[in-house]
């Protein structure tokens, strides 16, 4: 299915001229799904080969040059670099006088609103901030993943129009970010996205270090089930020995993961509490077993020994490319970021 249907031109906004400055995964990426929509990217900066690598793939025949370059030649510029290096490219561009007067400047962390462009905006720029909440993987499958993507926007009253217009133009659908809630929106995003990966590859990694042959095939559906059903049903959906207060189930847990993968009781412990408070507000977990479950927890901190519980464990209990000090073309986010 194609996300950009085809319009008649004069169904069509203005075209623009747009520019990427950073060609990490994001920027080549957004640049080339606003192409099908009948804009023209006209220049790309990137500094590493994997950058100009995805500038090759995804924008062919747009030219490689600076950073300033790029905004002397495009009406609408893209800044997808790291965030920790987004000030500092701002403030650069702005003070060498590379920002015109009119010249849409868009960035795409999730971290921040339209104040980190106040150097460009002073010079005139109109600033937007549009963050894809997506992962990216730098490849032209990131461009059919923009359908129906939900983007964190923020921006000026008056260029709210023009944003939502560039958004629904990707295929994406806006959801519009207050400036002082971006770093909570992206800490967001970053829970439930970055985490999720870390996640998934120990359980992937057990499962080889216990023999199984395939575990992503084992853990497909499972996964795919947990994610629809938390999504429908939030924290009704918990399940598992923490929800249900196996706390010798927990415990036998605990124990196995500090003979075989101690790096990962850490964030067990964590996630497990956590669980823990959720499912006690939401009424899953009865009282009198959270007690006896908290109690595993609590005395299976990271530098304790191996905890069993007031039961213990019965034999069968069941069972995120980043640029130099003066390298601003690249980025990475993620989702961010998330990669950019």
């Amino acid at each position: 299915m194609n996300a950009h249907p085809p319009t008649e031109a004069q169904d069509r906004p203005a075209r623009l001229t747009v520019g990427v400055v950073g060609a990490g995964r994001v920027g080549p990426a957004l640049a080339a799904s606003l192409r099908l929509a009948g804009h023209r990217p006209v220049a790309v900066s990137g500094v590493s080969d994997a950058s100009v690598r995805r500038a090759a793939e995804l924008l062919p025949d747009v030219p490689l040059v600076t950073p300033a370059e790029v905004l002397a030649r495009a009406e609408l510029v893209l800044l997808t670099v790291p965030d920790d290096a987004l000030a500092g490219l701002v403030s650069g561009l702005a003070e060498t006088g590379a920002v015109r007067p009119g010249q849409l400047l868009v960035h795409t962390s999730g971290r921040f609103g339209t104040a980190v462009l106040d150097p460009a905006t002073r010079a005139g720029a109109l600033p937007l901030a549009l963050h894809p909440a997506m992962t990216f993987t730098g490849t032209s499958v990131d461009v059919q993943r923009l359908a129906g993507c939900s983007f964190g926007v923020t921006a000026p009253e008056e260029l709210r129009m023009a944003a939502e217009a560039l958004v629904i133009e990707m295929g994406g659908e806006p959801e519009w970010i207050a400036e002082a809630d971006r770093p909570l929106y992206h800490a967001a995003l970053a829970i439930g996205a970055n985490h999720l990966v870390t996640l998934v590859a120990q359980s992937l990694e057990l499962l080889r270090d216990v023999g199984v042959q395939a575990p992503d095939r084992m853990l497909g559906p499972l996964l795919g089930a947990a994610l629809d059903n938390a999504l429908r049903s939030g924290d009704a959906a918990l399940t598992g020995p923490v929800a249900r207060g196996d706390a010798g189930t927990v415990a036998a847990h605990v124990a196995e993961l500090r003979r075989h993968a101690p790096q990962n009781v850490a964030g067990y412990l964590a996630m497990a509490r956590a669980t823990a408070d959720r499912a006690l507000a939401r009424g899953l977990l009865k009282p009198e077993l959270a007690e006896d479950l908290l109690g595993v927890l609590a005395g299976a901190a990271p530098d304790s020994s191996p905890a069993t519980g007031p039961k213990g464990p019965g034999p069968n209990s069941p069972g995120q490319d980043g640029p130099g000090p003066n390298e601003p073309g690249q980025e990475g986010h993620g989702p961010e970021g998330d990669e950019r």
